[in-house]
C-alpha cells in the first residue's frame, strides 16, 4: 500500500464516491475509471483541514487515521484503487474501537455519490444523472436597461 503525496491525486479523489463517518470522511476513485492501466497498489491519503484545530491536534487525528489503517485489513481495500481519509474533529475524542468499525463499515459501503464530470467549456463541475434544477441556484433575471441620462 503506498501513500498519497500529490495534490493532483488528492483532487482528484476528492470527485469519486464518498462515505461519511463522525469521525472522517472516506473518498475513493477506481483508476480504472480514469482510463489508466496501472497494476499499481492501493494508494491512500490522509488530511484534515485547519478548521479541526491547530496543528498539534490536526496531528493527532492524522496519527489517529493512519493507525486505523495499519490495522485494516488490506483485503478490504479495492484493488486499483485510491482513498483518501479527511479527517474531522470528532476523530478527536471517537473510541479508537468504534471508528476502526465505522471503517470497515465505510469500505463495505456502495458508492453515494456520483463522480463530478467537468464541463470544458464552462470549467465548472457538473453531477451526471441528476435531474436538473436540484440543487441550481435559478439564473439571475436579465438586467433592465436603462438609457443615459
Amino acid at each position: 500500500m503506498d501513500r498519497l503525496r500529490q495534490r493532483a491525486d488528492f483532487l482528484a479523489v476528492a470527485n469519486g464516491a464518498r462515505a461519511n463517518s463522525p469521525a472522517f470522511v472516506l473518498q475513493s476513485l477506481d483508476r480504472r475509471r480514469l482510463d489508466r492501466d496501472d497494476g499499481g497498489p492501493i494508494r491512500i491519503g490522509f488530511t484534515v483541514t485547519k478548521k479541526n484545530g491547530n496543528a498539534p491536534q490536526r496531528n493527532r487525528i492524522r496519527r489517529r487515521l493512519r493507525e486505523l489503517v495499519k490495522r485494516l485489513d488490506p483485503v478490504s481495500m479495492q484493488p486499483h484503487h485510491d482513498y483518501v481519509l479527511v479527517g474531522r474533529r470528532d476523530a478527536l475524542s471517537r473510541d479508537f474501537a468504534t471508528m476502526l468499525d465505522d471503517l470497515r463499515i465505510a469500505f463495505t459501503k456502495p458508492a453515494r455519490h456520483t463522480p463530478k464530470v467537468i464541463d470544458k467549456r464552462s470549467g465548472k463541475g457538473s453531477t451526471e444523472g441528476q435531474p436538473k434544477g436540484r440543487g441550481q441556484r435559478p439564473s439571475p433575471a436579465p438586467a433592465a436597461s436603462r438609457k443615459p441620462d
